[in-house]
């Protein structure tokens, strides 16, 4: 993947590597594997580019966040677009790696304010940690260089996130190959969350959405999209269109 890029950083900690490659518009981290972990426009870093982060995004579109949670930090691209999309929103960010903050730091932009916090732990510890109801928004994305983390695959895992939203919070969950939707996973899903969206992307990630209220589906042409766009320009409308309910 690097043929094109050039590598202009590149640190080990006892995970792994850690590289920074450059193309001419773009910026990725990758765990020096074929998979890029966060990908930046160079000009605006606080700007997703993959598709499956864009869609991440599209709780903030359902419920105005005051905090959002971010399992899994990468180059911290969804800490920055919600730093910068809600100028009142506290973000905390959950990282296992240290030295995948320092890059994020050094290389991408994170921002460094008194709204955006990160504890670097094991994200299933600091679930279990967080107080009860404390969180609008849960965005789960824990990977490491070649697979998902187990831990996410967990139905306890579900359990904790389930604790810490509060009564009108959003779970997003990012998969590289989506959960049976007839299997005990999703059963759990469903037993604490009142409704259940999905959205593939065309790199087949699969963003699974769980709400713990009812909710109305939100038109693609909803006017509100129409001024998150502005604030984010990120397609708002074409991603709302390609959500289902499961």
């Amino acid at each position: 993947m690097f043929n094109q890029g050039e590598i202009v950083h590149h640190t080990r900690d006892s995970l792994g590597s850690i590289l920074v490659v450059d193309y001419r518009k773009h910026r990725v981290l990758t765990f020096n594997s074929i998979f890029e972990q966060s990908k930046i426009d160079r000009r605006w870093p606080y700007l997703p580019v993959h598709e499956y982060n864009r869609a991440m995004m599209l709780p903030a579109a359902f419920k105005k966040p005051g905090h959002v949670t971010i399992l899994g930090l990468g180059g911290g691209v969804m800490a920055s677009a919600f730093h910068h999309l809600y100028p009142e929103c506290h973000v905390h960010a959950v990282e296992l790696r240290q030295a995948v903050l320092d890059v994020s730091r050094e290389f991408f932009d994170l921002p460094e304010s008194d709204r955006l916090t990160v504890t670097v732990a094991d994200a299933r510890v600091a679930l279990e940690q967080m107080p009860e109801a404390s969180t609008d928004l849960i965005l789960a994305d824990l990977y490491n260089a070649d697979r998902m983390s187990p831990a996410q695959a967990q139905r306890m895992f579900i359990d904790h996130c389930s604790r810490v939203l509060s009564p009108g919070g959003w779970l997003a969950l990012n998969y590289h190959r989506s959960p049976d939707p007839e299997g005990p996973y999703f059963r759990q899903i469903k037993k604490h969350f009142s409704v259940v969206l999905m959205f593939r992307s065309k790199s087949n990630n699969t963003v699974i959405y769980a709400s713990k209220r009812p909710f109305e589906a939100m038109h693609a042409r909803d006017p509100l999209l129409s001024e998150l766009e502005k604030q984010l320009p990120i397609d708002w409308r074409r991603l709302m269109a390609k959500v289902s309910r499961l």
